[in-house]
């Protein structure tokens, strides 16, 4: 048994160094061919310089001079070629191929231009024209120092305008921004809604006791116009010179005179109810301004004709979509 795996093992040493040995050798047949196509390439690449000036030599051998191409266009002559007198190319300034002129040669056999002159002649520079550019060129650029002259002058001129401005006493510029800031603050401001209820209530405009009451179910008696009527208000007394307060949250809808209330003001509530108050002097609201309750809005003014029996009093009025309403029944 000991033999068998002794020659066993040795089997597999041998397969194992043979394996290897084929390795080996095929890696370097492959590497022995990659280096060999790498310098043909390189070969294909290289470059023949001898191969190159000897044809550029046959080739400047093979080239006709240019004296020898000019006799050979004389010889053919204009005839023989596919020309036209009459053609003349675009953009060529009023250049015109004239058959005697132009295309031919002179005797020196030299190429001429259109007034037979050599061409070497023609292409030196004019320095007529060359002077007129550059007095040109002169004119154009003395203009643009003018122009941005001008314009620098301007410039210092409105920067000094506005530095008066700033500091110019007749220019009122703090009232200018007391307007600009009240006007964005009016427009700014968010205005209050106007819901009044019944529920709400009314605080009284003044403390006193009612002369008249309210009455539009019978007529009771005026004692200075002594006679019986409606009355659609409260007259309540109050001594002259006393403050007279908002009811209720409002917005003043007008401020004007009547003739049996006096200086009168009316207030919208909201919800189609109106306030009037009458009587009043040394008033404190305008037209659209906002009101809350409680703040004042006159004193009592002497009474009219209309209640002097009365005596000073306040003309207080309750109304909903115009129609009259009992403060009475509203006041707490």
């Amino acid at each position: 048994m000991a033999r068998r795996n002794r020659n066993g093992v040795r089997k597999e040493r041998f397969i194992m160094l043979a394996s290897s040995v084929l390795v080996l050798t095929a890696l370097t047949v492959t590497g022995i061919f990659v280096q060999r196509s790498n310098r043909a390439e390189k070969e294909d690449y290289v470059l023949d310089f001898e191969a190159i000036e000897k044809g550029s030599g046959t080739t400047a051998e093979n080239l006709m001079s240019g004296e020898e191409l000019d006799t050979l266009f004389a010889e053919v002559g204009t005839d023989d070629l596919d020309y036209d007198p009459s053609f003349q190319e675009a953009n060529s300034q009023k250049v015109e191929n004239t058959g005697e002129k132009s295309g031919t040669s002179s005797k020196s056999g030299k190429p001429t231009d259109v007034n037979g002159k050599p061409a070497e002649e023609s292409e030196k520079p004019d320095k007529a024209s060359d002077e007129e550019a550059e007095t040109e060129e002169k004119g154009r650029e003395s203009e643009k120092k003018e122009s941005s002259k001008k314009e620098v002058s301007e410039k210092s001129k409105k920067s000094d305008e506005e530095e008066e401005g700033m500091f110019d006493e007749s220019v009122d510029t703090a009232s200018g921004v007391a307007e600009a800031e009240t006007a964005e603050a009016i427009s700014t401001t968010v205005q209050p809604s106007l819901d009044f209820n019944e529920e709400d209530g009314l605080v009284w405009p003044i403390v006193g006791d009612v002369l008249i009451n309210y009455s539009m179910d019978k007529t009771i008696y005026f004692p200075t116009l002594q006679e019986y009527k409606y009355n659609p208000a409260i007259v309540i007394g109050a001594q002259q010179g006393a403050g007279i307060s908002a009811a209720a949250d409002g917005r003043v809808t007008s401020v004007g005179y009547d003739r049996k209330t006096g200086n009168t003001v009316v207030m919208d509530l909201g919800n189609g109810y109106e306030l009037t108050y009458g009587q009043l002097e040394n008033i404190t609201v305008s037209e659209g301004s906002y009101v809350n309750v409680g703040d004042q809005i006159g004193t009592v003014a002497s009474p009219t004709k209309y209640y002097s029996m009365e005596g000073t009093n306040v003309y207080f009025k309750l109304t909903k979509d115009g129609e009259p309403v009992n403060p009475m029944s509203q006041l707490h």
